[in-house]
C-alpha cells in the first residue's frame, strides 16, 4: 500500500507522512527532495510553478512509488498532487494508493508558510496553489487544526474500517 499525503504548501504534508510512516514501520518518501534545482529556484523567486515545471517532478515521484510496490514494500508520499491529472500520473498502474489531502483555513496555512524557515516555499504563492487546486474526490479529507496525533489516529481508523491495513 501506498498513502500520498496531498495538499498545498504549509498543510502539513511532511509532518503527517513521517508520522504516518514512524507509526506503520513504512518508507517515507518526501516529495521536495525530488524537485530540480530549477523549481527551487523558481520558488525562491516567488515564481509559480506551472505544468511544465511539476510533470517532471511528478514522474520522478511516481518512479519512487513504482519501486516501492515492485517490491513489495509499503510506504508513504508526502507531495501537493494539486490537479487530478497530477494525481492520474502519480497513481497510474499502482494498484493499492490512498489519498489523504490535509486541508483547513487559508489564513493559518499562510501563518504556518510565514511561520517556517527552512522551506524555499514563501507564502505569496499559496494563493496560485490554491487557485488551481482540484479536491480530490477520492480522498480522505484531513483537517489541519487537529493535531499530528489526532491526524494518524483518523488515518488508521478510516483505514482500518476500510480493510486495508
Amino acid at each position: 500500500m501506498i498513502l500520498v499525503v496531498i495538499g498545498v504548501s504549509g498543510t502539513g504534508k511532511s509532518t503527517l507522512g513521517r508520522a504516518l510512516a514512524g507509526v506503520l514501520g513504512w518508507e517515507f518518501i518526501e516529495g521536495d527532495d525530488f524537485h530540480p534545482p530549477g523549481n527551487i529556484e523558481k520558488m525562491q523567486r516567488h515564481i509559480p510553478l506551472n505544468d511544465a515545471d511539476r510533470i517532471p517532478w511528478l514522474e520522478r515521484l511516481h518512479q519512487q512509488i513504482q519501486g516501492l510496490e515492485s517490491r513489495r514494500q509499503h510506504g508513504v508520499l508526502a507531495c501537493s498532487a494539486l490537479k487530478r491529472n497530477y494525481r492520474d500520473l502519480l497513481d497510474d498502474a499502482i494498484s493499492d494508493l490512498y489519498y489523504i489531502f490535509l486541508c483547513g483555513n487559508p489564513a493559518l496555512i499562510r501563518e504556518r508558510i510565514r511561520s517556517r524557515t527552512a522551506h524555499f516555499m514563501p507564502a505569496d504563492l499559496l494563493d496560485d496553489q490554491i487557485a488551481i487546486l482540484e479536491p480530490p474526490e477520492d480522498a480522505l479529507l484531513v483537517p489541519i487544526d487537529i493535531t499530528t496525533e489526532q491526524q494518524v489516529a483518523l488515518v488508521l481508523e478510516t483505514l482500518e474500517g476500510k480493510k486495508k491495513l
